[in-house]
């Protein structure tokens, strides 16, 4: 029965953050500025939850100091980092690239897992992030000789990288959270935390003129944000991680991709080309390698 809930909660979760990649490049070709748009939006997210999580953030207080350090670098690395690499990465990349990347996530988090020492590793895990790094180096090459040469590789996916390797942090430190907190108390604190490192990069784009408009496609655009991508996969995925574990999770990850390249296709009319198919085969060979277990004899 936990099982079940805890894939439901992942199939909601991959959905919702699938919708985040479709709203992004929706903002970029709006001309919303995207770290003003995570800056927005976390704090959309934060005066919705205040009501329902107030309560419980004060009754926990001294289990959320207690644990601050790793609150905030599960703030630092989801809400700071995380979104501000996927919506840059997207002024500069498709949906359909930045998508892909995601899927190598499972493959991130047991490296790290391993090197953070939250979960053993086996020589099937280590063959599977071979495999969908090298999936990574396809799509970022678009299996052309001249681009690895000449290392003119598109900005969007770098900065993409940088926001698989953000989210593989916040997946495995979240693995190493041995405290009681409600989900969304947690959620609330972590959307708290990741707005003090969210202001600097918002008032970096503010001084440089890039301010938002508050029209209805921005307004629209913030709400959806709020409530599905932020509040529901936040929730979704945090409850599934503490039932199943990080690794376990972190397979649905590839359900991102299919979902976000179904309706970038439909939406964007981008184009799903041959070097993204052996990119995908290659994260996908490598995800089943990363869960395989060894059976002792």
């Amino acid at each position: 029965m936990q099982n079940t809930k805890a894939y439901t909660m992942l199939v909601c979760a991959t959905l919702f953050w699938a919708c985040n990649f479709i709203v992004g490049k929706f903002a970029f070709l709006t001309e919303i500025p995207p770290l003003s748009l995570v800056f927005y939006r976390w704090s959309l997210v934060w005066i919705i939850l205040l009501p329902f999580t107030y309560k419980d953030i004060i009754k926990y207080k001294d289990v959320i100091f207690k644990n601050l350090p790793l609150l905030f670098f599960l703030g630092l690395t989801s809400v700071g980092l995380f979104n501000s690499f996927t919506y840059l990465a997207l002024m500069h990349t498709q949906v359909i690239n930045a998508s892909l990347f995601n899927a190598a996530i499972p493959a991130i988090i047991i490296l790290l897992c391993f090197l953070f020492n939250v979960e053993k590793t086996n020589k099937f895990q280590i063959l599977g992030l071979i495999v969908s790094i090298c999936g990574i180096i396809v799509i970022i090459t678009k299996l052309k000789l001249d681009i690895i040469l000449s290392l003119n590789f598109n900005k969007g996916d770098l900065i993409m990288i940088g926001g698989v390797l953000a989210w593989g942090v916040y997946s495995t430190l979240l693995k190493r959270k041995k405290f009681n907190l409600p989900l969304l108390a947690l959620v609330h604190v972590i959307c708290t935390l990741g707005l003090i490192t969210v202001l600097p990069q918002f008032l970096y784009e503010f001084s440089n003129g890039k301010v938002i408009q508050f029209d209805i496609n921005f307004i629209y655009t913030l709400v959806f944000l709020a409530l599905f991508p932020s509040i529901g996969s936040y929730y979704c995925w945090a409850g599934a991680v503490s039932i199943i574990g990080a690794n376990r999770a972190g397979i649905s990850l590839s359900l991102i991709p299919l979902f976000s390249t179904m309706m970038a296709i439909i939406i964007f009319d981008e184009k799903f080309q041959f070097f993204h198919l052996i990119g995908a085969i290659l994260i996908i060979i490598g995800l089943f390698l990363s869960n395989k277990e060894i059976k002792n004899a």
